[in-house]
């Protein structure tokens, strides 16, 4: 019989991760640019040339086709600011009440694929197309003088605007999407699941904040963390919390003399067959 871990770690526990985590990812953010932006606009120009060669640069025209729409210009430069957060929160806060036995695997994924996305912004660092102004981009947030993440000086300058590759924003979405299509009971939340990618993707096109390769590497890294996370915690549980799990029971049962006698013990194998 397999072992698996169906409940959540302490809320505080996680509250002090998530913390930790954020603060550590937004300020390693900042200190990851390099000297000078030119390797910055100069990436640009190479994932322009292969997306032309691709067929694949669709970021101009979606950028012209939401300028010609004020109103949803305005409303995409929101989308962009707000739900980034504010939905992968909810997945995450849905996750830990509801689905106690999905979360450790799915809240590991995300931290491990954010975690690897920091080394590309660091090796990789990429001029969004709102700075090429040359390529006829348009940024919507200064054009219309709108709310949006990078509306003032102050808000720019806490972040690392060439921070492009690969797309977090794809990323996260997906991951919240993946959950809610898999995991969520109402029709309707799945089918905003599997809305809210698609969407995000629009607009972080559309606003001239990322590239299509951009989408590609953070989705294809949300799904690669995914899959191993998976395997880690679902097809194989984690022998460390197994381990655990048996020392602490022997340890209330017969004591500490018991509980040096349990180290001996391994965790359940691996089996081949699916959960």
């Amino acid at each position: 019989m397999r072992h698996r871990v169906l409940t959540a770690p302490p809320v505080w526990r996680e509250l002090l991760l998530v913390l930790l985590f954020y603060t550590g990812y937004t300020l390693t953010r900042v200190v990851l640019v390099q000297d000078g932006t030119g390797p910055a606009f100069a990436h640009a120009e190479e994932i322009l040339r292969l997306e032309r060669g691709l067929g694949l640069d669709v970021e101009l025209h979606l950028n012209h086709t939401l300028l010609a729409v004020p109103w949803l210009a305005r409303t995409a430069n929101i989308f962009y600011a707000t739900m980034h957060f504010i939905v992968t929160l909810g997945v995450v806060v849905w996750l830990y009440r509801y689905r106690p036995q999905h979360y450790r695997w799915l809240r590991t994924s995300i931290m491990v694929a954010t975690g690897v996305a920091l080394i590309g912004f660091w090796l990789y660092p990429l001029a969004p197309p709102r700075f090429l102004h040359s390529e006829g981009f348009v940024d919507p947030v200064t054009a219309l003088h709108s709310l949006g993440l990078y509306a003032s000086d102050a808000s720019g300058s806490l972040t690392n605007q060439y921070a492009a590759m690969p797309s977090m924003h794809a990323g996260w979405s997906l991951w919240c999407g993946v959950i809610l299509v898999r995991l969520a009971t109402p029709l309707w939340a799945k089918v905003l699941g599997a809305l809210y990618p698609a969407t995000t993707v629009f607009v972080i096109l559309s606003t001239a904040n990322h590239y299509v390769l951009d989408a590609v590497a953070g989705m294809a890294l949300i799904g690669g963390a995914l899959a191993v996370s998976w395997m880690l915690y679902m097809r194989c549980p984690v022998p460390i919390l197994i381990a655990r799990a048996r020392i602490t029971h022997r340890l209330a049962q017969r004591g500490g003399r018991g509980a040096s006698r349990s180290g001996a013990g391994s965790a359940a194998p691996c089996r081949a067959g699916r959960p």
